[in-house]
C-alpha cells in the first residue's frame, strides 16, 4: 500500500503532498521522539500528535517517509517546509493514536 493509498483509506488530509509515493512498510507510534529513534523502521510511518519541525529531523534520521499528524493538530508551516525539503509526506487525520494505529495496522497485514 502505498502512502497516497493509505492517506484515502485512513480518510486523511494529505497536508504536504511533494514526496515519492512509495510503499509503506510498517508503521510506529508514539509521541516520545527519543523512542521513534530507537524503534521506528525504515521505509514506515509515524503516528504521533507532535506537530513541529523536530519530528521531521527524527523521521529523517530513521528514513520514515510519512507523518500522520492525529486529533486534527494544526501542522505549522515551519513543520510542512521541512517536511517538504526532506520529502517527508504529512498527513493529518481526526482520528485519535489508537484508532489510526488500528486501522494502518490492518490496511498492511
Amino acid at each position: 500500500m502505498t502512502i497516497r493509498e493509505a492517506a484515502a483509506a485512513l480518510g486523511a488530509e494529505i497536508v504536504q503532498d511533494e514526496f515519492e509515493d512509495t510503499a509503506l512498510s510498517g508503521a510506529y507510534t508514539s509521541d516520545l521522539l527519543s523512542d521513534v529513534m530507537a524503534h521506528a523502521r525504515d521505509g514506515g510511518a509515524l503516528i504521533t500528535i507532535q506537530a513541529h519541525k523536530n519530528t521531521v529531523a527524527v523521521a529523517t534520521l530513521v528514513d520514515i517517509t510519512v507523518i500522520v499528524i492525529c486529533n486534527a493538530r494544526p501542522v505549522p508551516e515551519d513543520m510542512l517546509e521541512a517536511a517538504k525539503d526532506e520529502g517527508i509526506a504529512v498527513i493529518r487525520t481526526k482520528e485519535n493514536q489508537y484508532t489510526v494505529s488500528g486501522k494502518l495496522y490492518a490496511l498492511l497485514s
